[in-house]
């Protein structure tokens, strides 16, 4: 297969469609949920955009994450300024890589064809699937949870569902069969969500989005309500004397956190706006959506916190939702907030944690794996994993499974905006991005390498604290991987905490330099836009 002149249509709004699909339709690396999305399919308005994130921000661990920088010694104040600023600064690299999504009409594995090649684009996207499978499992895991629950609050404590024999699985404790029911039941409603393919995940996003705001806002209001004020939690001073002094050195870290929050997204971004009507349209949603709402959420769950701790005490975790809905006393209150604790975990666990690998593992066999095909592939390989263990053993998925893979995630949104934005100036050639002997054809070392390093200096020093007892609290040694690597940083933390960033940085830069010294000695993209116009 060879390129033609004007194989591709540009439109008045700069978007890009293929003119003939039909010439690259036989090839190993095409099939139809990886192919540019036609123009007349890219309906995704700012409104969508706005619902997605809202749908995928209301979940459970964002309820927490303020009370995790609150317990560090902040005040509410500082907490919620770091959480949105964290998500303003995740904020960037999602938009510079969701460009291409509606530019192109790509996901993001056919858009790392770009910078690590046809066969090396496989190398960024399963290690993207590999992250989303684990915390589909355990999203999954959180979801049967919360039927369990509901279903046990529905039937009484003294209900079968709620007095039932249990059995363990693999690794684990024993649990209820009614826990593993509940889990296989969620697990089916996940499946069913992506089997219908994005148009419905869309409309499912789109009136999930105001309920989740309601019901959040509705119960922070009835918890004030019942406490009779805001609780003591919103008084509390912090523990280092204002903004000055130690505080910097609690506040880098725990602004890592809130980006690497979010960060696995900035890189499958393309996966959703790739259905969008315009730039503008993306653009606005996601600024609309993903901060504000991350920001309302967490100021909602301090408030609710506080309020719950005057009206409960301390003897249930007032940041775990799922705890504090079960001490309720009123049915109807406690299934409704139930129902919405489900719900914020599905419409999260279906776009964040199921859309991504099953475009990726698509494209590892296009001709074998479907879109559909991959999202029960993720499923299958989400419950090998065993999330009932790996949430059991938070050494095991917060040090391991997210502290490691988000460095060398970091590293692969690095090589994507350095190639699209600083090489290419975001001019791709379409058509070849699905030719095996095309401009994009095998590996891109560049890339591979900035890959390689930028992991490598962001996960080389990862550690383990020690304990009261000096033993390490993680799997790693507590000097580091690789000992010349393990830093402590003079504003709080050691390089490896900021694994995410120094992932990214390093490999933006590798790869800008290495593209410069060793440029493409053939074959770039065509900087002439089409005279073809619709």
């Amino acid at each position: 297969m060879t390129a033609s002149a004007y194989e591709e249509i540009t439109y008045p709004d700069g978007r890009h469609a293929l003119a003939h699909p039909e010439a690259v339709a036989d090839s190993p690396l095409y099939n139809e949920d990886l192919a540019p999305v036609p123009l007349e399919r890219r309906t995704w308005s700012t409104y969508a955009y706005m619902a997605l994130w809202i749908g995928m921000s209301v979940n459970i661990p964002s309820w927490t994450l303020a009370a995790g920088l609150i317990a560090l010694g902040m005040d509410w104040v500082q907490a919620v300024v770091t959480v949105m600023l964290g998500n303003l600064i995740v904020l960037v690299p999602m938009l510079l890589n969701s460009h291409a999504g509606t530019k192109y009409g790509i996901p993001f594995p056919v858009f790392a064809r770009a910078a690590f090649g046809t066969a090396g684009a496989n190398i960024p996207a399963l290690l993207r699937a590999g992250v989303a499978a684990g915390w589909f499992g355990i999203q999954t895991w959180i979801g049967g949870g919360a039927i369990f629950f509901l279903i046990g609050a529905i039937l009484g404590p003294d209900s079968f569902w709620n007095t039932a024999g249990k059995f363990a699985i693999g690794f684990g404790d024993p649990q209820p069969w009614t826990l593993w029911l509940s889990f296989v039941i969620f697990w089916l409603m996940n499946l069913y969500i992506i089997l219908k393919g994005m148009d419905a995940l869309r409309i499912f996003e789109n009136w999930s989005a105001p309920f989740l705001i309601v019901v959040s806002v509705l119960l922070a209001v009835g918890m004030v309500v019942a406490a009779g004020g805001l609780g003591d939690a919103l008084a509390r001073p912090n523990a280092f004397g204002g903004w000055t002094g130690d505080f910097w050195k609690f506040f880098f870290p725990g602004l890592m956190a809130m980006i690497a929050f979010w960060s696995t997204m900035s890189l499958n971004m393309p996966d959703f706006t790739r259905f969008g009507r315009s730039q503008s349209d993306q653009v606005v949603g996601q600024a609309l959506g993903l901060p504000t709402t991350m920001t309302l959420f967490a100021i909602l769950a301090v408030i609710t916190a506080s309020a719950a701790a005057v009206v409960y005490g301390t003897s249930i975790d007032v940041f775990d939702p799922v705890k504090l809905v079960a001490q309720f006393g009123n049915p109807i209150v406690t299934i409704v907030a139930l129902f919405a604790v489900l719900l914020a975990t599905l419409t999260t666990n279906v776009a964040a944690n199921l859309v991504s690998p099953s475009y990726d593992l698509s494209n590892a066999a296009p001709r074998l794996i479907s879109f559909r095909t991959g999202g029960i592939i993720t499923a299958i390989v989400a419950v090998i994993l065993q999330p009932w263990y790996l949430i059991s053993n938070p050494n095991i998925y917060i040090f391991t499974w997210l502290g490691f893979y988000g460095g060398a995630l970091g590293a692969i949104a690095g090589v994507l905006i350095a190639d699209y934005w600083l090489i290419r100036r975001t001019q791709l050639k379409l058509a070849d991005l699905y030719r095996p002997d095309g401009i994009y054809r095998m590996i891109n070392w560049r890339g591979v390498a900035a890959l390689v390093l930028g992991g490598l200096l962001a996960v080389g020093g990862a550690y383990s604290a020690l304990d009261a007892s000096g033993k390490p609290t993680g799997p790693f040694p507590p000097g580091g991987i690789i000992g010349f690597l393990h830093v402590e940083l003079p504003w709080g933390g050691f390089l490896y905490d900021y694994s995410w960033v120094i992932g990214l940085v390093v490999a933006f830069i590798a790869y800008w330099v290495l593209a410069k010294v060793f440029p493409e000695r053939s074959g770039e993209p065509s900087m002439e836009a089409t005279p073809e116009m619709a």
